[in-house]
């Protein structure tokens, strides 16, 4: 397994990741919540029975990757941020931007399956938590979908990364080599999110400092069978 590798503050951190985890229906206001639930209702993906949701997923998909496969045209990104545990201390826990790529067309059937089809992107520097965690909810967050704003809003619209290290401890998961994705902001439905790009911007308007993952999609070729 190759290890996630990150620049925090000009020290390489790395880390192989043993636990990769993605939040779902992760927002703080309950009215952005149901407006995700109907979004994905377009789609055809039944609501979920309880908020939040957690899926675990395949480790190997927590990439640092510049172009994603995809198997078919109906696939897109979701603007996250991610907290990566790359050791045992309060410091050693990292903030990075993230884009969760998801199979809209398997989704339908299930949103566990989905997580699977596609990878977790995530960039390639990365904050101590601890360095931002007094003005997390002035963070920004911004997507693009071949060159066009799809998403974007601040942390104060997600769960905290506080709340998810708590649901980690508790369930025993809180250790080197786990990740875990916030979850995403709202679309906006007039930008087309089946893109053959994606980009991903966490900023820190306090400082201006910005981490950006950025890929293009490419088509696999068709099966033969």
């Amino acid at each position: 397994m190759f290890p996630l590798s990150f620049d925090v503050n000009g020290e390489v951190v790395e880390v192989p990741v043993t636990a990769l985890l993605n939040g779902g229906y992760a927002g703080r206001s309950q009215e952005d919540v149901a407006a995700h639930v109907a979004e994905l209702a377009e789609l055809g993906v039944p609501a979920p029975t309880k908020t939040p949701c957690l899926y675990p997923v395949a480790p190997y998909l927590a990439m640092q990757a510049d172009e994603v496969p995809a198997q078919h045209e109906r696939t897109s990104g979701e603007a996250e941020w991610a907290l990566v545990v790359a050791g045992p201390e309060e410091r050693d826990v990292l903030l990075t931007v993230a884009c969760d790529h998801t199979d809209r067309a398997l989704e339908v059937h299930g949103v566990a399956w989905s997580k699977q089809a596609g990878p977790d992107v995530l960039g390639r520097k990365a904050w101590r938590l601890v360095d931002v965690a007094d003005r997390i909810d002035e963070l920004t967050l911004t997507a693009w979908a071949d060159g066009e704003v799809i998403q974007r809003g601040t942390l104060a619209e997600l769960l905290t990364p506080q709340f998810w290290l708590d649901d980690l401890r508790e369930r025993g998961l809180l250790k080197p080599g786990t990740v875990l994705l916030s979850g995403t902001i709202p679309m906006d439905a007039a930008v087309d999110q089946f893109a053959g790009s994606w980009r991903v911007e966490l900023g820190d308007p306090k400082t201006g400092d910005v981490i950006a993952c950025e890929y293009r999609v490419s088509r696999m070729p068709e099966p033969v069978e």
